[in-house]
């Protein structure tokens, strides 16, 4: 990857300096104008104004780790979200803080106490897409993670792909047609044929290989089809073309990026603590960047409950 032939910017020192553990799954929510964001490890979501700032932060606090969120169709926001956790897919009650398990993972549970959900996203038909991995109390992740969708109108999971160590972001091309899928320990994000009208996918291959430090974490795609990827331990979040070609770089001053999100032309980007790290990396890692890039992401969907 050739510098000179790239766009690059900086975020500078962090937006809101959250010291998070593990900051993931940023997610704007644009009725509110408010952006919602995770840390896994301290099983904890966040809600920050972007109108008022910094000092409008609210934490809700968990006994099992929350690690996405969804809106719903039909439903506010305000009241309720789905949210991706320990064992499956649930609906928040944001008012009391609490969650109820809609569907779970078929290893959920007793019968699998090493597993937990990792990233995911609503599909164009409704369906939510989320990756399962081990949990942090049994060490090293091992393949035992998988890739599921879960329909609206059923209890139980879809298997997409098995054998999994670390499965993170999923996302879809402007048009539709073409799903992305990285995994992280493998440094690639995979693309899939995805059928419009049926929501199948086919045609696995492999989009964008990362060599470079770090490992890709999370995405977002633009509306003009650039996958937007931040690199773990690479301190950048990426601008991938859609031919699979790196095009531009956000530099961060901390290592660990995790996941970005749009709001208008800006990302905002979350990432993880870098304890190992010195200077502003340590300082500033668990943090919220931001950053006008100048691009714009797509349409979000929201999950059909019980269509």
């Amino acid at each position: 990857m050739s510098s000179q032939n790239i766009q690059t910017w900086s975020t500078g020192a962090p937006w809101l300096n959250a010291h998070c553990k593990l900051g993931e799954g940023p997610y704007y929510e644009a009725g509110t104008n408010t952006l919602r964001f995770v840390d896994i490890i301290k099983k904890q979501l966040h809600t920050v104004s972007l109108a008022d700032g910094p000092d409008s932060l609210e934490t809700l606090a968990f006994e099992e780790c929350v690690t996405v969120t969804a809106d719903i169709e039909g439903v506010d926001p305000r009241e309720k979200i789905l949210v991706g956790a320990k064992q499956g897919i649930a609906v928040l009650d944001r008012k009391s803080g609490k969650y109820e398990y809609i569907a779970r993972f078929p290893d959920a549970g007793v019968k699998n106490e090493r597993i937990r959900g990792n990233d995911g996203v609503v599909d164009p038909h409704g369906r939510f897409w989320l990756g399962t991995m081990t949990d942090f109390p049994y060490g090293k992740p091992t393949d035992e993670g998988s890739l599921f969708v879960f329909a609206s109108n059923k209890q139980d999971a879809t298997l997409i792909k098995p054998n999994l160590t670390i499965p993170n972001s999923i996302g879809f091309s402007p048009d539709r047609k073409t799903l992305y899928f990285t995994h992280t320990t493998s440094s690639q994000v995979l693309a899939w044929d995805y059928d419009p009208a049926s929501g199948a996918v086919s045609n696995e291959r492999v989009f964008y290989q990362h060599s470079g430090p770090g490992s890709p974490d999370g995405f977002r795609v633009d509306t003009e089809g650039n996958v937007w990827h931040a690199i773990y331990g690479g301190a950048c979040v990426l601008k991938i073309s859609p031919e699979g070609k790196v095009v531009g770089k956000v530099e961060l001053p901390t290592r660990n990026a995790t996941c970005p999100e749009f709001v208008g032309t800006e990302l905002f980007i979350t990432t993880a603590s870098d304890d190992e790290g010195e200077g502003e990396s340590k300082e500033y890692g668990g943090g919220l960047f931001r950053v006008d890039v100048g691009a714009r992401g797509h349409e979000v969907f929201k999950f059909k409950l019980g269509a």
